[in-house]
């Protein structure tokens, strides 16, 4: 019987998570209403915060104009002319 709990203790210790998991954990999103319901007399006067907690080594705001997977846009160049030019250096 410790064999057995001996392998599944090995087991677990190997398992690692997935690629996105790991991402989303990096990425902090913004909230949609930060300072709380429409016309909300709670925190009216103090300025809205963008994150309470240290930031973990690794982590960044996440924005809906960035690329899902910058890998597949990196050395791109913009279609347009005089457009924003992405960040892949």
């Amino acid at each position: 019987m410790e064999v057995n709990q001996l392998a599944k203790r090995k087991a677990r210790q190997a398992y690692d998570e997935f690629t996105n998991v790991e991402a989303m954990h990096l990425y902090i999103i913004p909230e949609e209403l930060p300072e709380g319901p429409y016309g909300a007399p709670v925190g009216k006067e103090e300025p809205v915060v963008n994150k309470t907690t240290e930031w973990k080594e690794g982590q960044r705001t996440y924005s809906a104009f960035n690329y899902v997977n910058k890998d597949l846009h990196a050395g791109l160049p913009r279609k347009y002319p005089n457009h924003h030019p992405p960040h892949d250096k």
